[in-house]
């Protein structure tokens, strides 16, 4: 590529709307070598504020470990309504057996199903249909069972920068309190069946997400 000419800013401004999925700021600089990492960075965190002041209908987010344009959620029902589509929904057993696999991976399927007392089968053939989760390998056992985790897809969806931004004990003791819930939350019970709603919407992006492999028994 020709030396960069143009505002960096604006370059990587270009980059992030042609992009169908969360850039790095590593990407961007092996695509701009004549630009300093630093400077780089410097422009991404100026982007990020521009468009948090805008007032525009979409902002900037730190997704996936990357940056990636996001419709705000209010005008989420407006472009649905373009696309004649409607979210993806997530069952409450599926979101339990997710919310499972988010805080203890890596897990194997009979851990799951220990901690939710029922057969997950087909529920982890839906994760793993939606690319929410994958399988991260097999555990050194009889029969080598296979290890389940999250993927940056999951991430994307539940617009984390990284699996350590998921909510904290406290944070979901206080979001069952605001609730109205009664029933104490212990910290096995967040990471069990007590945690999730009846039924949760799936973000919908220009990402279409590729099919995975079932899971074995």
């Amino acid at each position: 590529m020709d030396k960069v000419t143009k505002p960096l800013k604006l370059i990587i401004e270009a980059f992030l709307f042609a992009s169908d999925k969360p850039i790095t700021a590593n990407e961007i600089h092996s695509w701009l070598p004549d630009a300093t990492l630093p400077d780089v960075k410097q422009s991404l965190e100026e982007l990020l504020t521009d468009y948090d002041t805008m007032g525009r209908s979409f902002s900037l987010k730190q997704v996936a470990s990357g940056y990636q344009f996001r419709t705000k959620a209010e005008y989420a029902p407006y472009v649905l309504q373009m696309l004649k589509t409607s979210p993806a929904r997530l069952s409450r057993a599926a979101f339990e057996t997710l919310a499972i696999i988010a805080y203890k991976q890596p897990i194997l399927r009979q851990e799951i199903e220990r901690l939710r007392g029922v057969d997950v089968g087909g529920i982890l053939r839906t994760l793993l249909e939606k690319d929410i989760i994958r399988i991260m390998g097999r555990k050194n056992l009889p029969g080598k069972p296979l290890i389940y985790g999250t993927t940056k897809r999951f991430l994307e969806v539940f617009d984390l920068k990284n699996i350590n931004s998921l909510p904290k004990l406290k944070e979901i003791k206080d979001l069952v309190s605001d609730e109205e819930q009664t029933k104490p939350i212990s910290e096995e019970e967040c990471r069990d069946d007590s945690v999730g709603e009846e039924k949760i919407e799936v973000e919908q992006d220009r990402t279409q997400p590729e099919t995975s492999p079932t899971p074995e028994d």
